[in-house]
């Protein structure tokens, strides 16, 4: 049977007309986000407009809102998220107003080749475009303006949720029940669904063995999570935060190194103690190459396999011993886990409400639009894993229909 998608909304009365709603803007690299009036537009062709009722903060957010190049901006942040469909553009098919959605920074046009393939979630046709592009996936042009001036408000990521309407290609666009709540089904929009994917899909993590996660932010407690659910019988975290450990618990962590506590050994040196040889698996979730080399080290030869999930924020490379790539190790990078956004979600869904996977511990603070600069704090100040950002008058919808 068809699962639920809709909404107990009535019909749109805003269809091919322009939306004036409250966005934060991001005015200038740094600064702290203004919430101002802006105009959005109709959807255009294979595009859908939403109604974002939450969003939530993820560490690329603010990778992105420090960047200095100038003409990134003003642009409007934010790519984890749940709406609802406002009005459809032409083209669009399988979508109707009132069904609920995630915006997916993650293209998947479910054609081209890599999308076809069990090899790749990196879309051939549209997975680059909406990387690097400040405007929509098809024409590169912007659906946003100044509400006050009329100025061209970037997008970002092909998402832009930190606004109460965006507009979205339909390849970045996830159809969702209203069993699951509001609430949780945000945090798959992103994050959750990276670290969980990179355990499963990407390492393949196998009943039994040794895990070793560099850095337990959301992501690396997704991972956690993730290796937990694959029957991992060590789950070793690394972090300078000492309350990660106890909050790791929840998600299966079995041992924590913090890198302060240990002297003069190398964190390697430890894992290889803990687990006779390295780790299994090891993945690092922060965006360091020096910890990319170190979880490298960490796994153990002959078969050890680290995973990159983190975006190395200073663009420096990686440097590895060929010698040790010989001996049996192996690295890789991860892209949204490994997952094919349109495929996988619905499967992350199911195992959260059979009791499977565990999202409640992920929401660790939530506030208004109006205080949206509260949850970059929270996250530069180690205090939050998530923090959901209700828009006025969404929160109720947190209890599924």
């Amino acid at each position: 049977m068809e699962k639920n998608t809709q909404e107990a909304t009535p019909p749109t009365t805003t269809a091919g007309k322009i939306i004036r709603c409250k966005a934060a803007i991001c005015r200038n690299p740094g600064e702290a986000l203004v919430v101002e009036e802006i105009e959005v537009e109709p959807p255009k062709a294979w595009e859908v407009r939403l109604k974002i009722l939450c969003t939530s903060l993820c560490h690329s957010d603010v990778t992105f809102w420090n960047m200095k190049p100038r003409e990134l901006f003003p642009r409007i942040l934010g790519h984890e998220a749940v709406g609802v469909v406002e009005s459809v553009g032409e083209k669009v098919e399988g979508w109707r107003e009132g069904e609920r959605a995630l915006p997916v920074f993650a293209a998947d046009c479910e054609d081209c080749r890599d999308c076809r393939s069990a090899k790749s979630n990196i879309c051939a046709s549209f997975g680059r475009r909406g990387m690097v592009g400040l405007g929509m996936l098809r024409d590169g042009t912007s659906r946003f303006r100044d509400g006050s001036t009329g100025e061209v408000l970037h997008h970002f990521l092909g998402v832009s949720s930190f606004s109460e309407y965006t507009v979205v290609d339909v390849v970045n666009l996830v159809k969702i029940g209203v069993d699951i709540p509001v609430d949780k089904a945000c945090l798959l929009s992103c994050g959750v669904s990276t670290g969980v994917g990179a355990a499963w899909k990407a390492a393949e993590v196998e009943e039994g063995s040794t895990v070793a996660i560099f850095g337990l932010g959301a992501v690396g407690l997704a991972v956690a999570e993730g290796a937990r659910m694959r029957g991992a019988s060590k789950i070793i975290g690394v972090d300078l935060n000492a309350d990660k450990f106890e909050l790791g618990k929840q998600f299966g962590l079995t041992d924590f190194i913090n890198p302060t506590t240990i002297g003069d050994k190398r964190v390697s040196e430890v894992i290889k103690e803990m687990t006779h040889g390295g780790a299994d698996y090891c993945f690092e979730c922060i965006g360091l190459a020096s910890l990319m080399a170190e979880a490298f080290s960490s796994s153990r030869e002959g078969w050890g396999k680290t995973v990159i999930v983190g975006i190395e924020m200073h663009g420096a490379p990686l440097v590895v011993s060929p010698y040790e790539i010989i001996r049996g190790r192996s690295i890789c990078g991860t892209y949204f886990g490994g997952l094919k956004p349109k495929t996988h979600i619905s499967l992350l869904v199911k195992k959260y409400l059979d009791k499977e996977l565990n999202l409640d511990p992920f929401i660790t603070h939530e506030v208004g639009l109006k205080d949206i600069n509260r949850a970059f704090e929270l996250l530069a100040e180690g205090q939050s894993l998530r923090c959901l950002i209700w828009m006025d008058g969404c929160k109720q919808l947190t209890v599924p229909a």
